[in-house]
């Protein structure tokens, strides 16, 4: 599977992003907005560069473009979607299935809430996004499209795993493995949007069904334990 790298305009720390490439390789990598000067910092050449260049500047822009010959997907900021969602499309167009995000939290709260939302519709078209940072991975799980999730514990970027409801109920959710397990349980944003937050994977391999409804996952690391 075609796999992408997108790097966006929040926040970024280079040491946490140096440690996280280490070892990855990508088919595609895109530099959405300000997010070519974080690819800078981290030595990546972007191989197509997304949005309106509002935050970056079109000036440092074309510099770059006359440097590197690089391809640019330039729109105006008067516009309906968000430089990422832009980017999501130029993804799917190229043939891409897993999305690799980074500084896509940590910035305005808007903008970060606009990423995760966007998982959702990433996920629809065929995108299996993940939004990482120093202490969160953030994936979407779809009852329809994923019949089970599966954490190996080896293998979780952090100590603690939570669900959230993205739809306003998802039903039928049965956790195995974990330190507080659940079997065919309702949680909905109006009622009981915490549930699920915080558990743990005790079992070598943990497993996560539900039968409908759309779920945000996120392993999480404490702060004293990120990648930084």
């Amino acid at each position: 599977m075609k796999r992408c790298l997108m790097v966006t305009g929040g926040p970024l720390d280079l040491s946490f992003g140096i440690r996280f490439l280490l070892g990855r390789t990508y088919d595609l990598v895109i530099a959405v907005d300000a997010g070519l000067a974080a690819c800078e910092a981290l030595g990546l050449c972007p191989d197509l560069l997304v949005g309106d260049f509002d935050t970056l500047g079109r000036e440092r822009l074309l510099e770059y473009q006359e440097r590197s010959g690089v391809r640019a997907d330039v729109h105006q900021p008067e516009k309906d979607e968000t430089d990422t969602e832009l980017a999501f499309r130029d993804a799917l167009e190229a043939g891409c299935v897993l999305v690799d995000m980074l500084g896509a939290t940590g910035g305005r709260l808007d903008h970060e809430l606009s990423n995760i939302q966007l998982l959702a519709q990433g996920r629809k078209k065929g995108l299996r996004v993940t939004i990482y940072d120093a202490f969160n991975k953030i994936f979407l799980a779809d009852a329809e499209l994923d019949p089970q999730v599966v954490f190996e514990r080896e293998d979780l970027y952090g100590r603690y795993v939570s669900f959230l409801p993205v739809t306003e109920t998802v039903k039928g959710i049965t956790l195995t493995g974990f330190k507080y397990p659940l079997k065919e349980k309702d949680i909905s944003i109006l009622e009981n949007p915490s549930l699920c937050i915080s558990n743990e994977v005790l079992e070598e391999k943990a497993v996560l069904t539900f039968r409908s409804g759309l779920l945000l996952c996120v392993e999480s690391r404490d702060r004293e334990t990120g990648l930084v």
